[in-house]
C-alpha cells in the first residue's frame, strides 16, 4: 500500500479540517480509504497571521494493521508466585511498567501507598474543606501519582521511542485521539481520573494484582542481591486485608479508623516507582545502604494571570477564537528562572504530603475554562545550595521552604499569597486585585521573601521583571503570586547502571521521576516501559 504524505499544510483561524482530506483527494484524484492527522500546531508568532500549521498522511487503500505480539516468557522462567516481581508505585511509571511486563508474558504484583482514584479524590476534596491532610493519600500519593491532579500534559522535552507508545496506550484506555498529533498534547485533569480507572481494571483482569493502601517499608538484601520487601498495609478493619500480620497498630487519619499490619514478601525484583515525595521511602533505602546522591532542582511559587490576559497577550484580539494560550517563559541572571507545568485556565492545588508544610501544583481540566492561568514561577537550585554530606540533603532544603510557608499562611494549610507588585517592593499586600487566589484551601496575605533563601528570593524578583519582556504582562501589578512550589521534581536520584538496576544492589530496579530519571507523566511512563524491558531481560538471563 502507498502511503501519500502532505506536511505544513497551513489552515486559517475558522477554516475547517475537511480542507486537509480534500487536499489529499485532489492528490490521490479519489477517495481516501486511509486518511490520519499526524501533527497539529498553532503558529502565532505573528498575531496578525496566526494560523495551523498539519502534516496528514492517506491512501486508497486502507492499511492492514497487525501489532505483531511482543515475545513471552517460556513457562518454566516466569516469576513463580512465592518470587513475584514487585512494582512499588502507581503513577505512571508504575503502570506503564506493569503494563509492559503483562505484554512480556508477566504479572507483577503493584503496591499504591494511597487510595483509588475514586476515594482520592474525596479525600482531597475533604482535605480542602476541613484541612485534614491524609499523608498516606493527597496530590502526591495514590492511584495515577502526582499527575492525576494536574493538566495533564504530555509534552516532553525528552525524544525517545517510548513516547509514542505512551500516547496509543492513553488513547488506548479513554484518553481523546488528538493527543496522538497535537503538539502540545493534553488530557485533562478530569479526563485523566477517568483513563487511570481504565487501566487499573484492565491490570487487574488480567492477572495483575494491586494493593491500594501499601507501602513499601523494607527491603532486605543479601550479598548485594535483593531478596525480599516489607510492605506495610493499611486499611480499615476488613476481611479484605491482603495480608497476614506480623505487626499490627491502629491509628486515626481524619475521621476513619485504620489498622496497619506488615509483611515480608520475597520478591524476583523489584521495581522502585515510588515518586518525588516518597521522603520517608528515601530514608529507609538510604538506611538499607542503596545508593542514591544530591539532584539539583527548582523552587519558587505558583504565579496567576487572568487567562484572558494571558490570550490576549499571546494571540492578540483573536485570542477568542483559539485555544487558552499558555506561555513558557526563561530568565537568565545569577542563576537560572523559568516558568514550568503552565495550566491555562486552571487552579493553584494544595498538595501538601507531610503535616507542617504548604506545597502548590497546578491542574486544569480538558476544557481549560477556568478564569485564571498559572505557572510554577521557579528558580535553580543546586547542591551548592545544600552542601551538607548526605544525599537527602535537597529533601530538608524543600521541607524548610515548605514549613516557612505554612507559618506564613497561619496554619491548617492555608497558602501565603502576595501581589506581584508587592513581592516586587518588598512589602505584604493588603488588597486582591483583578486577580484572585484558586488555591482551594483558602489564602492569606504575607510577604513571601520570608519563605526563601535570599538567593532565590532575588532572582524571583528579577524574573517576574525581565519575563515581562518576552511575554507582555508577566509583572501585571495583580498577578497572584502563592507559595510554595517545592515539588517540581525529585531532589534525590537513586543511581542505576546500564542496566538499570540499582548500582548497590542487583534486581532493584529505580525507576521514574521519584527515582530522579523522569520529569512529567509521559517521560516516567517511558522510564517505566524501559524498566519493564530491563526487568525481563534480567529474568530470561536467569
Amino acid at each position: 500500500m502507498k502511503i501519500e504524505r502532505l506536511t505544513n499544510i497551513k489552515l486559517k483561524i475558522g477554516e475547517s479540517e475537511s480542507a486537509l482530506y480534500e487536499k489529499a483527494r485532489r492528490v490521490l484524484k479519489g477517495e481516501p480509504r486511509y486518511f490520519k492527522i499526524l501533527k497539529k500546531s498553532l503558529d502565532a508568532r505573528d498575531k496578525n497571521n496566526i494560523f495551523y500549521v498539519y502534516s496528514v498522511e492517506f491512501s486508497l487503500k486502507a492499511p492492514q494493521c497487525a501489532e505483531k505480539p511482543l515475545e513471552t516468557l517460556e513457562e518454566y522462567k516466569r516469576p513463580s508466585a512465592g518470587r513475584p516481581v514487585l512494582i512499588a508505585g502507581g503513577g505512571p511509571a508504575g503502570l506503564f511498567c506493569a503494563l509492559r511486563l503483562l505484554k512480556r508474558g508477566i504479572t507483577p504484583v503493584l503496591i499504591e501507598r494511597g487510595e483509588r482514584v475514586e476515594e482520592r479524590e474525596k479525600t482531597l476534596a475533604r482535605f480542602h474543606e476541613t484541612g485534614e491532610l491524609n499523608t498516606e493519600s493527597n496530590v502526591s500519593f495514590g492511584e495515577g501519582g502526582a499527575g492525576t491532579f494536574s493538566d495533564g500534559k504530555l509534552n516532553t522535552g525528552t525524544h525517545v521511542k517510548e513516547n509514542h507508545e505512551v500516547l496509543r496506550e492513553f488513547v488506548r484506555f479513554g484518553a481523546p485521539e488528538e493527543i496522538l498529533y497535537l503538539n502540545k498534547p493534553h488530557i485533562g485533569s478530569d479526563r485523566l481520573k477517568t483513563v487511570v480507572k481504565n487501566m487499573r481494571e484492565y491490570l487487574i483482569q488480567n492477572g495483575v494484582k494491586m494493593f491500594f493502601g501499601a507501602k513499601l517499608t523494607d527491603i532486605y538484601v543479601k550479598d548485594g542481591v535483593l531478596q525480599a520487601a516489607e510492605i506495610e498495609f493499611s486499611s480499615e478493619r476488613s476481611s479484605a486485608t491482603p495480608a497476614v500480620p506480623t505487626r499490627e497498630s491502629g491509628e486515626t487519619q481524619g475521621r476513619k479508623a485504620f489498622y496497619k499490619s506488615r509483611q515480608k514478601i520475597e520478591v524476583s525484583a523489584l521495581v522502585l516507582a515510588i515518586g518525588h515525595s516518597a521522603r520517608d521511602t528515601f530514608e529507609r533505602l538510604r538506611f538499607c545502604g542503596v545508593a542514591m546522591q544530591k539532584k539539583d532542582f527548582a523552587v519558587g511559587v505558583r504565579i496567576e494571570h487572568l487567562q484572558r490576559a494571558i490570550g490576549f497577550s499571546q494571540y492578540g484580539e483573536k485570542y477568542p477564537l483559539l485555544p487558552p494560550a499558555d506561555y513558557k517563559c526563561v530568565y537568565h541572571g545569577e542563576r537560572a528562572a523559568f516558568t514550568f507545568c503552565m495550566c491555562p485556565g486552571g487552579f493553584v492545588m494544595a498538595a501538601a504530603s507531610e503535616e507542617g508544610g504548604v506545597v502548590t501544583n497546578g491542574m486544569s481540566n480538558y476544557a481549560r475554562n477556568g478564569v485564571n492561568g498559572n505557572s510554577a514561577l521557579i528558580v535553580q537550585v543546586t547542591s551548592a545550595d545544600y552542601p551538607e554530606d548526605n544525599p537527602l540533603a535537597g529533601v530538608e532544603f524543600q521541607r524548610k521552604i515548605e514549613r516557612a510557608a505554612y507559618d506564613l499562611g497561619g496554619g491548617k494549610y492555608v497558602a501565603p499569597v502576595q501581589r506581584a507588585e508587592d513581592f516586587l517592593r518588598g512589602k505584604e499586600s493588603s488588597r486582591f486585585g483583578d486577580v484572585l487566589p484558586t488555591y482551594p484551601r483558602g489564602t492569606a496575605f504575607a510577604d513571601l521573601s520570608a519563605a526563601f533563601p535570599a538567593p532565590v528570593r532575588d532572582e524571583l524578583r528579577r524574573a517576574i521583571t525581565g519575563m515581562d519582556s518576552g511575554m507582555k504582562g508577566f509583572a501585571c501589578p495583580d498577578a497572584l503570586l502563592t507559595a510554595a512550589e517545592t515539588r517540581t521534581s525529585s531532589p534525590v536520584r537513586i543511581t542505576r547502571g546500564e542496566n538499570l538496576q540499582s548500582v548497590s544492589c542487583a534486581r532493584l530496579f529505580p525507576c521514574g521521576e521519584g527515582a530522579g530519571y523522569a520529569g512529567g507523566i509521559t517521560s516516567s511512563a517511558a522510564d517505566g516501559i524501559r524498566v519493564a524491558d530491563a526487568v525481563f531481560d534480567m529474568l530470561r538471563r536467569c
